[in-house]
């Protein structure tokens, strides 16, 4: 029960850590958004993110509070049992010292051992009374370890307390700031609300980007499939032209071999061992069928590629080093606009201005484009998977090279509002992927 609740307390630590580095990021990045004049979308994505990791932290404060409860229940529990044990020792003690004491009154040690018949009764003797007086100093040394560790448990208890009425009081504090944050939040809204025709315009223009960027992957997505089932192709007919070379070279060698026999068998003769063998080889075997676990036209190099991206589900690094999802992947409300649902095919990051953008993977670099409202894009081909980022400012890899996992791509940019922000997608074929269960927990 003790193991199991420490676990549970490295764990809640371990949780309470990671949620204070996220929330210390959001603010850092909240920052550089807030200190535009103008207030924008993003800021408002910002302070969503800031209010879901705020709560998450109060949660986290009041798992906190039970679990410091269930520590001291077992503290007091430890504390009880170790009293007793404390309480019995002493008593056994008593009746130790008590039986010496009588029978000291009834017989004096010395003359105990001087009363013995002979040398080897004396010995017998010394020796009962060394043990009985080891016994006792056990007996004493036992009560005052158990007594050290009462006194430790209740010590224990203690601190725990204290640390509750900390975590209490931090965990009012929390609350405050979280209605600060919902107030804040309000205000952005509010502000928002009243420009409903630019937000209008603002967002007519995210989904012209959207369907731009979307037909540029699908376009790529189409023409490697094109690339790679030409190269299928032309591999299976060279493939079959080899074979049926080869098929006609051992028809031709077992005809010469059938002739070679049947001109030694007519003249007498024994056949040449050799066309003996050739005749009596086994027909060649049927081309080997293809792997049917290739699919899509692979080949063996990409096909490693896929299964091993796979494999790499939630264990993928983030795209930018520090940053924190401000839109999650799918359909949704519009945060301001009343009635109006956006869709959004990937993840937003948010992140601090000039931050590097990375190959989330080792793969090849399909495409570098730039296009109205999504500023630099770059596609990534991990076998048939293909990773995107939009929204750099600039890049640094081009089409046809070959990266690897946490190489640098490019810089994210920052937008008019003064938000930095990079849209990452994840495409198998034609399925759009929530990039958030591919990202290792961030």
């Amino acid at each position: 029960m003790a193991q199991l609740t420490q676990r549970n307390r490295q764990t809640l630590e371990k949780e309470k850590k990671q949620n204070l580095e996220k929330m210390g990021q959001i603010r850092n990045i909240l920052k550089q958004t807030a200190s535009e004049k103008q207030v924008g979308l993003g800021q408002l994505k910002a302070l969503n993110q800031q209010i879901s990791t705020q709560s998450q932290q109060i949660n986290l404060l009041n798992k906190d509070l039970r679990l410091t409860e269930t520590e001291i229940g077992e503290l007091r529990q430890a504390s009880t049992t170790l009293k007793r044990d404390l309480s019995k020792l002493k008593a056994e003690y008593g009746s130790m010292v008590y039986a010496a004491d009588k029978r000291r009154q009834q017989v004096n040690p010395m003359g105990f051992l001087f009363a013995s018949d002979n040398f080897n009764q004396l010995v017998a003797r010394y020796r009962y009374l060394r043990q009985y007086s080891d016994a006792r100093q056990s007996q004493v040394r036992q009560m005052n370890n158990v007594q050290t560790m009462l006194q430790g448990k209740q010590e224990a208890t203690q601190r725990k307390r204290k640390e509750q009425q900390g975590t209490l009081t931090t965990k009012v504090n929390e609350s405050k700031k979280l209605e600060s944050l919902k107030e804040e939040k309000n205000l952005v809204v509010k502000e928002l609300s009243q420009k409903e025709t630019e937000l209008r315009t603002e967002l007519a223009e995210s989904r012209r980007s959207i369907d731009r960027l979307e037909a540029m992957i699908k376009r790529l997505i189409v023409r490697e499939a094109k690339e790679r089932a030409e190269r299928e192709a032309r591999e299976r007919a060279e493939r079959e032209r080899i074979a049926k070379a080869e098929a006609a070279r051992k028809a031709a060698e077992r005809r010469r071999a059938e002739e070679a026999i049947a001109a030694a068998e007519k003249a007498g003769e024994k056949p040449a061992p050799a066309d003996v063998a050739k005749v009596e080889s086994p027909p060649a075997p049927e081309p080997k069928k293809p792997d049917e676990r290739r699919n899509n036209n692979l080949n063996d190099e990409e096909t490693a590629l896929a299964s091993s991206f796979t494999a790499s589900r939630s264990r993928l690094p983030w795209p930018v080093g520090k940053g924190f999802i401000s839109d999650r992947f799918g359909r949704k409300p519009h945060p301001v606009l009343k009635g109006i649902y956006v869709e959004n095919q990937g993840v937003d990051i948010q992140t601090n201005a000039g931050e590097g953008v990375r190959s989330v993977y080792d793969g090849v670099v399909q495409d570098v484009t730039n296009m109205p409202g999504m500023n630099n894009v770059v596609a990534i081909q991990h076998g048939d998977y293909f990773t995107v980022y939009a929204k750099l400012k600039s890049v640094s890899v081009r089409v046809g090279q070959r990266v690897k996992a946490r190489e640098s791509i490019g810089t994210v940019a920052t937008d008019k509002n003064g938000v930095s922000e990079i849209q990452f997608q994840i495409w198998k074929e034609f399925t759009k992927l929530n990039p958030e269960s591919w990202l290792q927990p961030h």
